[in-house]
C-alpha cells in the first residue's frame, strides 16, 4: 500500500477523550509507515485550550506534534474524526480523505484480535451517515476480528444518532467551515437540552439494542451510549486494546 503523501490528523477532542488510543493509533501510523502527523484540521484552533486538556502524561508528546500543516492537491488526509472529515470536505475539496478504519483494513500486515464471533450490535454515526466506503470498511474491519455485527434498523444512511452532541450546541468552528454537514443538513439537531433530557434520550435509544457490548467508530457516540446503559467500545479499542 502506497501512503506517500499521506498525512494523519490525530484529532484534538478524540485525543482529549481517548488518549490512549490516540497515542496507540499514532505510534501504528508512525512504525508503520513513518506517516506524518498532525494534531488538528484547522490551524491555531485552540492550540493551548487542548493541549491543557490532555493527562499529563500526554501533553509533552502533543506539545511536540505540529499542530497543523498546508495539504496539496496531490495529498490524503486520514482521519479519525468525522468534524475533522467534514471541513476538508467542505474547505479542500481537492485533497482526498481516507478513513482510518479503510487504511487498516487494506493493512496486510496488520495483526487482527480474534474475539471468536462474540455479538456486538454496530452504532453508525450521524456525521458520516452519507459515507458508506467508511461504513462498509468498519463492517469489514469488524468481520476480520469474528466479531458478529449486530445490525440495527437505523444503519448506514439511516443513522441518526452522535451520543448527546446532536442534543447540544455545535462548536461555531463547525458551523462557519463545515456548513453543508452542520447546518443545511442538520434540520432538528444541536438544540440545546439538559442533561436529564439527554440521558434520558440516550436510555431511550440503547432500550431498542439488544446486545450488552455496542461497538461505534465516533468518540461522541461511545460516550452517549455509556450514558444510555451500554458497554460501548470504540472500534479503536477492539483493534489496538488487545
Amino acid at each position: 500500500m502506497n501512503t506517500e503523501n499521506y498525512t494523519y490528523v490525530a484529532s484534538c477532542a478524540f485525543t482529549r477523550e481517548e488518549p490512549e488510543l490516540s497515542a496507540k493509533i499514532q505510534d501504528y501510523l508512525k512504525q508503520r509507515f513513518d506517516m506524518p502527523i498532525i494534531r488538528c484540521c484547522v490551524r491555531n484552533y485552540k492550540v493551548e485550550e487542548f493541549t491543557a486538556d490532555m493527562p499529563e502524561w500526554m501533553q509533552p508528546r502533543w506539545r511536540a506534534t505540529p499542530h497543523y500543516k498546508e495539504f496539496s492537491e496531490d495529498s490524503t488526509m486520514v482521519y479519525v474524526c468525522h468534524n475533522c472529515a467534514a471541513i476538508f470536505q467542505e474547505t479542500m475539496k481537492e485533497v482526498k480523505r481516507i478513513p482510518l478504519w479503510e487504511l487498516i483494513l487494506n493493512d496486510e500486515e496488520f495483526k487482527f484480535p480474534d474475539y471468536s464471533h462474540e455479538k456486538m450490535t454496530l452504532q453508525d454515526c450521524w456525521r458520516s451517515y452519507d459515507n458508506r466506503s467508511e461504513q462498509d470498511a468498519v463492517r469489514g474491519l469488524l468481520k476480520k476480528m469474528n466479531v458478529d455485527i449486530v445490525e440495527q434498523d437505523e444503519n448506514y444512511e439511516r443513522t441518526q444518532f452522535c451520543g448527546v452532541s446532536l442534543h447540544a450546541p455545535a462548536p461555531k468552528r463547525n458551523l462557519k467551515l463545515a456548513p453543508k454537514r452542520f447546518v443545511e443538513n442538520a434540520d432538528g439537531k444541536f438544540i440545546p437540552t439538559t442533561s436529564e433530557e439527554q440521558e434520558r434520550l440516550m436510555r431511550e435509544h440503547c432500550q431498542n439494542i439488544t446486545t450488552d457490548k455496542v461497538v461505534a467508530y465516533c468518540h461522541y457516540c461511545v460516550k452517549g451510549l455509556k450514558i444510555g446503559g451500554k458497554q460501548a467500545k470504540h472500534l479503536a479499542s477492539l483493534l489496538f486494546d488487545n
